[in-house]
């Protein structure tokens, strides 16, 4: 599976624009309650731009052979790298993949000592997170939304990748 990660703004605006307006997709993102449009669209890469000016890092688009699968990476939130994937559900079968690229840089050059994932309780369907090594490390509010937070310690990562590769 050959993947490549670019950055937001190079991808054309109308796949982002279609994803973000998925009924599945909108059904786990609870702070997008408005029609995500041109004007939002706009607004949305400019803020996961300010992610890359401000702290070097941020979310990247995914694709696979020319084609949008969707978008993620690591964003700073509230000072720490939260792992965030928003894919189109024709490609939800890609997440684990991609998910370990991510953990991948995130715990190799980029020399992260934890991530975070937060979901919302909508997000039932977390074993996936438990294998990779997570933890459940309590409750955020994010705007007037509750999410649950997961961490992932770098020296959890290291044991999972040397108990994968025995």
């Amino acid at each position: 599976m050959n993947i490549q990660f670019k950055r937001l703004h190079e991808v054309d605006q109308a796949v982002i624009i279609e994803l973000m307006n998925h009924p599945l997709v909108r059904r786990h993102m609870p702070m997008l309650s408005y029609p995500f449009e041109a004007e939002a669209c706009e607004a949305f890469l400019a803020s996961k731009e300010q992610l890359w000016s401000v702290h070097g890092y941020g979310p990247w688009a995914f694709e696979q052979d020319g084609q949008f699968l969707g978008w993620g990476g690591l964003q700073a939130e509230n000072g720490e790298p939260d792992l965030a994937l928003v894919l189109h559900p024709n490609h939800w079968g890609s997440g684990k993949h991609i998910i370990k690229l991510i953990l991948n840089r995130a715990f190799g050059q980029m020399k992260f000592q934890s991530i975070t994932a937060l979901l919302p309780p909508s997000r039932t369907r977390i074993r996936a997170l438990f294998r990779l090594g997570f933890e459940k490390d309590g409750e955020l509010w994010i705007g007037n939304q509750t999410f649950i937070r997961f961490r992932l310690n770098r020296i959890q990562y290291e044991a999972n990748i040397a108990g994968h590769n025995r």
